[in-house]
């Protein structure tokens, strides 16, 4: 038998294998950095990562590797002549920001592609609501079909400008509605329902004036009670269109809190329906940090807290749990002080070590393109000392980190590399 944690070809992979990735988390498209090879796809997706070697774990895995033919030798890898170590350590840095920032960037267009689909959607709800139907039935199933492959997908917050769109809304809760569904085990048919449901849950708003809707100001008492009926308007609505009872449900029920404090019915946790309750909790994370009024914008790190500590009593409690679990103690796009004084914004997070994020770290004697990536998994000296708001950083800290404007959220599809 192989020792533990051995190392093995590409070639030698098959199913049954636990491997343990050697890479920061947005270097591949797995769920996680150690698993058990399941099938074909992940194979040929570890085989994509182009690396020489990869570690498994003989005493996790449930078979012995291929054997290893003359054509596949494990080789290390070698470093560029005529360079100094400082020289390859910045070329390397420089790199894996270049290929983070370009996959980034292309989360960035497909959110911006999906965003299109909702606007279009709600355009084609008021003239052709059963053609409406059927694209909101394509863009979740796309969705659901992200997030249930076996190599996973990846949470990224979004830098585009066009997400302060209003109808991006409707995005950030549908994605993070199908993310915590995944958390909590929903299957396939449920991650669609619960989709449809976060897609289509402001539905009524159609009915709402838009001087009430885009209203920076407080909204008067009776500007109030008319919003408030976009839960009841929805509902129509949706019967009228022969809706799921699950979607009809979350379509009224998103506004429900389980202490009895929300509407339009006043329900206590146990009136309210399981995926109602689901959507309730991300609705109200994404109005929080995306409120019509920016000056109201909390940070998302703020608003994590503000649910858990003030507002639990209105939310299912292992949900919120769950969330919390899904988003991080620092979500990513959240701007950090560590203890040693440095600031960096979040990039990712494993749900397993929520106090140990990734990150790219402000130091001023290194050029912005070549910005060191800290996971702090790997760094047990250093942990965050603080969530910051962008006012509260160094102008040019603030600069070289470039935080996002927006908080919106998409998912990476998983995909070959």
């Amino acid at each position: 038998m192989s020792e533990p944690n051995a190392y093995i070809s590409p070639d030698q992979l098959c199913v049954g294998l636990y491997i343990q990735l050697d890479l920061a988390w947005w270097e591949h498209n797995f769920a996680f950095n150690n698993f058990k090879i399941k099938d074909s796809g992940q194979i040929k997706s570890l085989r994509a990562l182009g690396l020489q070697r990869l570690r498994y774990d003989p005493e996790r895995s449930d078979c012995e590797p291929l054997p290893l033919n003359d054509r596949t030798p494990i080789i290390e890898p070698s470093a560029p002549a005529n360079l100094t170590p400082q020289q390859q350590a910045a070329g390397v840095r420089a790199e894996k920001l270049k290929a983070l920032r370009k996959r980034l960037a292309q989360v960035d267009r497909r959110f911006i592609q999906a965003g299109q689909q909702i606007k279009a959607l709600n355009q084609t709800l008021r003239s052709r609501p059963e053609e409406a139907l059927k694209q909101a039935g394509e863009i979740v199933g796309g969705m659901v079909d992200t997030l249930l492959t076996g190599s996973g997908a990846v949470l990224h917050s979004i830098n585009s400008k066009a997400a302060e769109e209003h109808y991006y809304h409707a995005l950030n809760v549908t994605t993070l509605s199908l993310l915590l569904g995944r958390q909590l085990g929903l299957n396939s048919e449920d991650c669609h329902t619960l989709g449809l449901g976060a897609l289509l849950h402001d539905i009524g708003k159609l009915q709402i004036p838009s001087k009430v809707l885009l209203k920076n100001e407080p909204l008067t008492r009776p500007e109030q009670q008319l919003l408030q009926l976009h839960c009841e308007f929805g509902l129509r609505i949706g019967q009228k269109l022969m809706f799921d009872d699950e979607v009809l449900r979350i379509i009224h029920e998103h506004h429900e809190y389980c202490d009895g404090s929300g509407y339009p019915r006043q329900l206590h946790e146990a009136g309210i329906a399981r995926l109602s309750r689901l959507v309730c909790i991300t609705n109200h994370f994404d109005n929080l940090c995306n409120p019509l009024n920016p000056r109201n914008a909390l940070t998302p790190h703020e608003a994590l807290a503000l649910m858990f500590k003030h507002q639990q009593s209105r939310f299912d409690a292992v949900a919120l749990k769950a969330f919390i679990r899904v988003m991080g103690v620092y979500p990513p796009g959240s701007l950090v002080a560590l203890d040693d004084e440095r600031f960096g914004i979040v990039l990712g997070m494993n749900p397993s070590t929520p106090l140990k994020p990734t990150l790219i770290v402000y130091d001023e004697t290194i050029p912005k393109a070549e910005a060191l990536i800290v996971d702090l998994e790997q760094e047990p000296m250093l942990s965050i000392a603080a969530c910051m708001r962008p006012t509260q950083l160094p102008p040019a800290a603030l600069e070289y980190l470039n935080p996002r404007q927006q908080v919106s959220y998409f998912v990476e599809p998983a995909q070959g590399r």
